[in-house]
């Protein structure tokens, strides 16, 4: 079971960026199988990310759900830039997500979200998110702000790299390096309180 959550968070390693962009080309004249091919390649991971960002199972299912009606409405509007295809799906997940907490303004979480997707050499940041265990991580993210929450779910758990990061939450890179730095310096100021 642990593998399976593991796995929801991985990123589509088996395609590409130029598979993904003959994709996306495809999808935008209307190959159905091309649209079908891109949910299946991006669904676990925004689902993981959405069930993160609001905290239970139903929301997270219905902004799915409406994160791949809006890339379906708007796929022929993508444009290649600096960022991947996956990084605008993200942002449109992230963009539903703060529609759905300013129409509701509550997170409540109901059940246990995956596991991070562990990397193959982890960063003396990462190995210390890692060895704080998954609860008591969750527990200190709750004091950070709702920016901070944002870059450390997408850098830690999504594995996704500051430009990725900046494009998703509309920032500059300069903005999450220094919202991850004041993060990580909060959490260890916490956990120094704790011991």
């Amino acid at each position: 079971m642990a593998d399976e959550a593991t796995r929801a968070v991985e990123p589509p390693a088996k395609e590409s960026t130029e598979a993904i962009r003959r994709l996306v080309e495809r999808a935008q004249e209307g190959d159905r199988e091309a649209l079908e091919e891109l949910y299946l390649l991006h669904f676990d991971r925004i689902y993981s990310y959405l069930h993160m960002s609001v905290g239970n199972r139903h929301d997270a299912e219905d902004l799915t759900t409406q994160t791949f009606l809006k890339m379906l409405e708007s796929i022929k509007r993508f444009r290649w830039q600096s960022a991947p295809f996956s990084a605008w799906l993200f942002r449109i997940a992230h963009n539903l997500a703060m529609d759905h907490f300013r129409a509701t303004r509550r997170w409540q979480p109901e059940e246990e979200v995956p596991e991070p997707a562990g990397e193959t050499e982890p960063s003396a940041e990462a190995a210390a998110f890692q060895s704080l265990g998954r609860q008591s991580m969750l527990d200190l993210i709750e004091d950070l702000s709702e920016e901070q929450k944002q870059v450390l779910t997408l850098k830690f758990v999504f594995n996704l790299p500051n430009a990725e990061v900046a494009t998703v939450l509309g920032k500059t890179e300069g903005a999450i390096k220094s919202l991850q730095h004041r993060a990580l310096v909060s959490l260890q100021k916490q956990m120094n309180l704790e011991r």
